[in-house]
């Protein structure tokens, strides 16, 4: 089954959602027992066809999950915002997607919130929803009295039908629409599933935005395929994540490098020992000496992944020990095919990294030059990440195209100076980038945070990064 459907195939006796301190905590059936009510109000109190986009403005919660899932699951499309937007971010959103129907948190229409104004500004309807205890359920608030009283149970979705519409940031232009199928979404589930043998004795606490697909897709859609466990709080707080972690008995995490770094500064209180069988980081470069630091402080392997929207979240990943996770690899490809093409879509040692499969977007929505310059003429989607594989077939990413650095006809790799930067003792972080040069054409600067009491000359950081990556009598850098 490639649609969202498959989630409730299986005869899993794991509870599906938890909402931590104290919330609701739902069995599979009990899960797809409050989706139907959600789409029985959906389906007799809106005009929604098939295929209409619906947007989430809700923050990580029962109410999110309950509403995405209702809504692909009525062959409907998802669109999740981040609630933290302004109108004229939102206005965007809502225009480019062509939403016709907004979800909100309870109280949000009578605070006139951006969200609230943008939907006004569209003539756009506004449907607020929130758990309430009292009777363990969903409430949903409108002013809508029209009745349609649609059947819910003839929608039935087919893999082929978009379910999720995010938008790239981009570092250029405006934001892309990427539509993903029921069948992109599944692969990626399935694909996870597979990578690190979830199953339904597993149970992840969810730090990452339900509004990204790495927690919408990486952490909670592959956990509910598995039929384990997802314990959401409504967002990542470091003075808590433990507790509900281990109160829990939770197995794994996904999240990005920062929050790896802030979890190091706020281990398990009173010596509590996690029970983790591995941690996965993704959505950005993990410095090497952070994932050494992880595993000696937590006692799992870290297994570094790489992904992005336009592939339905995971496209390679480092596997689980006895095979062996490289630090400062991206690991092997992970049921997705992946080659490495020069500008011509010739296969190079050293180019930009091209992958194809089942979970690849069918293209940007109202876009075609992105299409055309996205896409080789035989179905290769162009990341714009320039990488190299190693001969045991381990994706190492050495740059993005468009941003190494032209420094007199060299090619310079930001993440690799990052990188460097970031394996001193004393930087807790760093970033560089290119600045326009009257001789080089472009040279190579850097910014840094030190840790906490501690400082660094600039001097002796470019001599630190010459020893590290070129002769130093020819290195330098701007800090």
């Amino acid at each position: 089954m490639n649609t969202l459907a498959s989630i409730f195939s299986h005869n899993s006796s794991s509870p599906s959602i938890i909402i931590p301190n104290g919330g609701p905590i739902l069995s599979y059936p009990g899960l797809h027992g409050h989706i139907k009510v959600f789409q029985h109000e959906l389906m007799e109190n809106f005009d929604l066809k098939p295929q209409d986009v619906i947007s989430i403005v809700l923050p990580n919660s029962l109410e999110f999950t309950i509403s995405f899932l209702a809504i692909t699951l009525l062959c409907n499309v998802a669109a999740p915002l981040n609630p933290n937007y302004t109108e004229n971010e939102f206005k965007f959103y809502l225009e480019d997607s062509k939403s016709k129907l907004v979800i909100l948190p309870k109280g949000w229409t009578k605070q006139n919130k951006d969200a609230v104004k943008a939907a006004n500004y569209f003539n756009i309807e506004i449907l607020e929803m929130n758990w309430d205890d009292s009777s363990k359920s969903i409430k949903t608030y409108f002013q809508n009295n029209s009745k349609f009283r649609e059947n819910y149970e003839k929608r039935q979705s087919n893999p082929f039908d978009v379910a999720l519409l995010l938008h790239t940031s981009g570092t250029t232009g405006r934001p892309k629409g990427v539509p993903l199928t029921h069948k992109n979404i599944t692969t990626t589930m399935k694909n996870i599933g597979n990578t690190y043998k979830l199953m339904h004795n597993d149970c992840t606490l969810l730090v990452m935005p339900l509004f990204h697909v790495h927690g919408l897709i990486g952490g909670m859609l592959s956990t509910l395929l598995s039929g384990g466990t997802v314990v959401i709080p409504p967002k990542f707080s470091a003075n808590t994540f433990w507790n509900d972690f281990l109160e829990h008995g939770c197995t794994w995490y996904t999240a990005v490098p920062t929050i790896h770094q802030i979890l190091l500064l706020h281990p398990p209180p009173n010596g509590g020992t996690p029970k983790l069988r591995f941690i996965r980081s993704c959505s950005s470069s993990l410095a090497p000496h952070i994932l050494f630091e992880l595993e000696k402080a937590f006692k799992a392997p870290v297994l570094e992944a790489y992904a992005m929207t336009e592939a339905a979240h995971q496209m390679t990943s480092n596997p689980l020990p006895p095979q062996k996770h490289k630090p400062g690899s991206v690991g092997i490809s992970q049921g997705v095919q992946v080659i490495i093409l020069d500008d011509n879509g010739k296969p190079v040692e050293e180019g930009e990294v091209c992958v194809k499969g089942a979970n690849i977007t069918p293209g940007y929505i109202n876009n075609p030059s992105a299409n055309e310059s996205s896409f080789t003429k035989d179905g290769w989607f162009r990341t714009g990440d320039q990488g190299k594989f190693d001969n045991e077939g381990y994706l190492f990413l050495t740059g993005r195209i468009k941003e190494l650095i032209n420094r007199g006809g060299e090619k310079i790799s930001p993440l690799e100076i990052d990188s460097v930067l970031l394996s001193h003792p004393i930087i807790s972080e760093a970033v560089s980038f290119a600045v326009p040069d009257d001789i080089y054409g472009e040279e190579v600067h850097a910014a840094v945070v030190f840790k906490q009491g501690k400082k660094v000359t600039e001097k002796d950081l470019q001599i630190f990064c010459g020893e590290k990556m070129f002769s130093p009598k020819t290195a330098y850098y701007s800090l």
